[in-house]
């Protein structure tokens, strides 16, 4: 938990930082222009302010309008939180069933195996009443040890993915527990603390406007003229909620976000992602990642999610194609910062790329 003088302290920090950068860039506009990687490790100072703020909890502090604002804001995940716990319960709960189901089958299944390795070849051809009865016998017993070893497969495949859903459920709860605990401390705030609050989120809207434009300009020069803004026909459940918003998805990020839809993706192709609410921005998918033992690599391949840590907030986008001449195809959202959908054939570059 943050205190208000902290707050306060900090964004003045931050404001101060900016205005010294600002000069920076003044002083040398004569001599040529500041090189990207000095410009990426000066924002990038900024943004660690912002991550260290947002680890202790009061992330919505920093971005949100006014004080009013970050109350509903608040509500609103906490109200999404806690639907989403409520569909990890129901997940969890089938998920448990269905390994019992299997195990079952798994335990008949090898009880037949058993019963039928107890008769030798000898005695199965000694039985039969031609070679086509004992082709069919044999053949079962092929097929019941061919089941075994497929119900082994979709039971381990089920624990993986409960173990996924358990590991979720767990940090949705602690980001839950976090935001109750930010909503009880600001509702807890005096009128002039509430007020000297405000007024320090109100001005720090501008300098947040500012580093967004930033991040659009960086990731304008990853594309170039290759962005498509084309049709959502990807089946994104959140692409007609509002732009922008402060709504978690089942993985704790903002909807219409390209973290949201890159999520998603993965998840819906089966695999499990992991939630990742409240770690950060796109440009940390790789840490997170590598944290959570995923491997990360500049290799791609298609389902990967790409990873640009260029800029403030960095921008990931789902591998949808891989060609020889050392570019990707990519589908994303928010790339112009704008909320939307669109496509795009890149260079490989400096990306790094998750293999879920």
């Amino acid at each position: 938990m943050i205190t208000t003088t902290l707050v306060k302290q900090t964004l003045t920090n931050k404001r101060t930082f900016i205005s010294i950068l600002i000069l920076a860039v003044m002083a040398v506009s004569g001599a040529g222009k500041v090189l990207a990687d000095q410009y990426d490790q000066q924002i990038g100072q900024l943004q660690a302010e912002n991550n260290t703020l947002q680890a202790q909890g009061s992330a919505l502090a920093v971005e949100a309008a006014g004080f009013q604002a970050t109350i509903d804001a608040l509500a609103g995940q906490i109200s999404s939180l806690e639907s989403q716990i409520a569909a990890n319960d129901a997940e969890k709960k089938l998920l448990e069933a269905d390994i019992v189901r299997q195990q079952n089958i798994l335990g008949q299944n090898i009880k037949a195996m058993y019963l039928e390795d107890e008769i030798s070849t000898f005695e199965m051809l000694a039985s039969s009443n031609d070679l086509s009865t004992f082709m069919d016998k044999t053949q079962y017993r092929n097929t019941v040890k061919d089941k075994v070893s497929q119900t082994i497969d979709t039971i381990n495949q089920l624990k993986k993915k409960l173990e996924g859903v358990i590991e979720n459920q767990k940090a949705a709860q602690a980001q839950l527990t976090a935001q109750k605990a930010e909503q009880a401390r600001l509702l807890a705030l005096n009128e002039s603390q509430r007020a000297s609050l405000d007024a320090e989120m109100k001005a720090n809207s501008s300098e947040i406007a500012k580093l967004r434009s930033e991040q659009a300009a960086a990731n304008a020069r990853l594309f170039g003229n290759g962005i498509r803004n084309v049709a959502d026909t990807s089946g994104y459940p959140w692409a007609g909620v509002a732009f922008p918003n402060s709504m978690p998805d089942p993985w704790g990020m903002y909807k219409r976000q390209c973290v949201s839809y890159t999520a998603w993706k993965v998840a819906n192709s089966g695999r499990n992602m992991p939630f990742w609410g409240g770690r950060g921005n796109a440009n940390q998918w790789d840490d997170n990642a590598r944290a959570a033992g995923i491997p990360v690599d500049r290799s791609p391949r298609v389902g990967d999610v790409a990873v640009s840590n260029t800029g403030t907030y960095g921008h990931v986008m789902y591998v949808e194609a891989v060609f020889d001449d050392g570019t990707i195809y990519v589908s994303q959202y928010n790339a112009s910062w704008t909320g939307t959908y669109s496509e795009a054939r890149i260079p490989i570059g400096s990306l790094v790329f998750i293999h879920f």
